[in-house]
C-alpha cells in the first residue's frame, strides 16, 4: 500500500477538519531568524569555515568572534578536525556562525545489556523503527553518567549525548536524569482537558536525515505508523497522525515554529521527565525534533532539551 506524503497528509487532514493547512517553518516576529547548517568540514580557520553540505554543495561561512564549538568538550572552532560532521547555528541571513557542534550524537533507548569493567559497552533498544544500537561509555565519563543514570540495568531507560568517533558512538554526558521506573511502566497520563496548548519537554534525536526539519510525536495511531509501541505518554497528549503540523514554542527563547510530524516518537513517550532549562517544564516529552528544527528554535544540542508549549499549526 502506498501512503501519501507528509505534505499531502497535512493538506488532507486540514480539509477533513475544516481548517487552513499551516505552513512549516518559523513564526515571523520572533527576532533574528536562526538557520541550522549541516555538512562535512573541508577547511576551518579562526574566521572562516568551509563545508560540503549533504546535497554536495560547498558553502563558506564566517565564524563570529564570540563563536564556540563542542566536539566532546568545548573547543575553539579553529581546532575542529577536517572531515568532522558539523551542525552549525547561523544568524545574520544565515552567513555568520556563532555555535558549532561536531560529530554530536544522542543515544536514547531501553537498556538491553551492559558489559565491561572500565569502559562499558551498552546495547540499547531504540524502538522498532530505529533498531538496536551499541554505544561505549568511556571510563572517564562513567561516573558523571551514573550519577544521573543509577540503574544501568536491562529494562530501564537511557539517554545520553556524545560523539561519533572511529565508527563508534561514545556516550559522554547524561541528557536527562534516568526515570526511576522500567521502560514498560510509564506512569499514566492525567485526565485530558481541552486546551489550546500543552506544556512539556522537547528534545532532539539524530535519527533524522541531516537537513531534515520535522518531529517525532508519541501519540500516533499505531495503524497509521506501523509502530506497535506508539500511543504511550504521561503528558496527556491528543492522538495525531503523520503529517500533522505542530506549533512548537520554546519557552526559554520565545521562538515558535510550525514543525511537521514525520516519525513515531514511541521511545520519547516513555520518558516522564522534566526539562529544567530556564523554567521547570511539566512532566513528559511532548515531541522529539530533528537537530535542525531543534537548533532553529534556539535549542542547544548539548543541553538536550527545552521547556516548550505545543499547539496545532
Amino acid at each position: 500500500m502506498v501512503y501519501p506524503s507528509v505534505e499531502r497528509r497535512r493538506v488532507l487532514a486540514a480539509a477533513a477538519l475544516g481548517r487552513q493547512s499551516g505552513v512549516p517553518g518559523p513564526e515571523p516576529g520572533d527576532g533574528e531568524p536562526l538557520r541550522a547548517v549541516a555538512g562535512e568540514v573541508l577547511d576551518v580557520s579562526p574566521h572562516l569555515i568551509t563545508i560540503e553540505t549533504p546535497s554536495g554543495t560547498e558553502e563558506r561561512l564566517v565564524i563570529a568572534p564570540w563563536a564556540t564549538a563542542w566536539h566532546g568538550a568545548e573547543v575553539a572552532p579553529a581546532d575542529l578536525p577536517v572531515g568532522s560532521m558539523v551542525l552549525m547555528r547561523a544568524l545574520r541571513d544565515g552567513r555568520v556562525v556563532d555555535r558549532i557542534w561536531a560529530d554530536t550524537t544522542r543515544i536514547t533507548g531501553t537498556l538491553l545489556s551492559i558489559e565491561g569493567r572500565r569502559d562499558l559497552t551498552v546495547e540499547l533498544d531504540c524502538g522498532p523503527h530505529r533498531g538496536h544500537r551499541t554505544v561505549i561509555i568511556p571510563y572517564r565519563s562513567s561516573g558523571r553518567l551514573q550519577v544521573r543514570h543509577p540503574k544501568l540495568e536491562p529494562g530501564y531507560l537511557f539517554d545520553a549525548i556524545g560523539v561519533r568517533r572511529d565508527g563508534a558512538s561514545l556516550a559522554l554526558l547524561p541528557a536527562t536524569s534516568q526515570p526511576p521506573y522500567p521502560a514498560r511502566s510509564v506512569p499514566p497520563a492525567p485526565p485530558a482537558y481541552k486546551q489550546s496548548r500543552i506544556g512539556g519537554t522537547v528534545t532532539w534525536s539524530d535519527t533524522f536525515d541531516e537537513e531534515e526539519r520535522g518531529a517525532a510525536y508519541p501519540m500516533l495511531e499505531r495503524t497509521d505508523t506501523g509502530c506497535a509501541r506508539a500511543g504511550v505518554s504521561c503528558a496527556g497528549l491528543p492522538y495525531l497522525s503523520v503529517g500533522s503540523l505542530l506549533q512548537v514554542r520554546n519557552v526559554c527563547t520565545d521562538r515558535t515554529a510550525n514543525v511537521p510530524v514525520i516519525a513515531c516518537g514511541c521511545v520519547a513517550g516513555r520518558f516522564c521527565d522534566r526539562c529544567v532549562e530556564c523554567d521547570t517544564s511539566p512532566r513528559g516529552r511532548i515531541a522529539e525534533l530533528s537537530p535542525s528544527s531543534y537548533v532553529e528554535l534556539g535549542g542547544e544540542l548539548v543541553k538536550g532539551c527545552f521547556n516548550a508549549q505545543l499547539g496545532l499549526g
